[in-house]
């Protein structure tokens, strides 16, 4: 495996976005996430997108991480807003997630983030499940699904 930073609208961020989109669509029935995103929004030193390859150089897994200060919508000053991790079905269990989740976390340290901050759902528990055992507590539901009732949200510090 090796991971590269990509742009959000690399074609392979695309793919493995529908994909993630798709799942989400399965088990909420929403149609995937609605939450506004701008291609810009991961370009350094505001954010990062890194993909995960596999040996044949197929896009295996993904997340990226953006700039969120005090805001409306529940942001902190400092906030890094984790977005888009996943892995493709058939890579998952390999600890893709922690490989990807880790780079993120440390990037975004490096770029003078204090808090990565994330929003999951209740119908993800692999996802809550990964985050609890990578240091994350639950914190005030922030962003655009706040007022969700299966929306579940996250942070960790990112200072040493």
């Amino acid at each position: 495996m090796h991971i590269r930073r990509v742009p959000f609208d690399h074609p392979d961020a695309v793919k493995l976005n529908d994909a993630v989109q798709a799942e989400y669509d399965v088990r909420y029935g929403d149609g995937g996430d609605a939450t506004p995103m701008d291609p810009a929004d991961f370009e350094p030193p505001n954010g990062a997108y890194l993909i995960a390859y596999d040996a044949y150089d197929s896009p295996v897994a993904s997340g990226g991480w953006r700039v969120r200060d005090a805001n409306g919508e529940g942001n902190l000053d400092g906030d890094a807003e984790l977005k888009r991790m996943y892995v493709i079905d058939a890579m998952r269990g390999r600890g893709l997630a922690r490989r990807i989740l880790a780079a993120l976390e440390e990037d975004a340290r490096a770029a003078g983030r204090l808090r990565m901050v994330l929003e999951t759902g209740t119908k993800q528990p692999e996802a809550v499940a990964l985050y609890r055992s990578s240091g994350y507590e639950p914190c005030t539901k922030f962003g655009y699904y706040r007022f969700h009732e299966l929306s579940l949200c996250f942070a960790k510090p990112l200072t040493p």
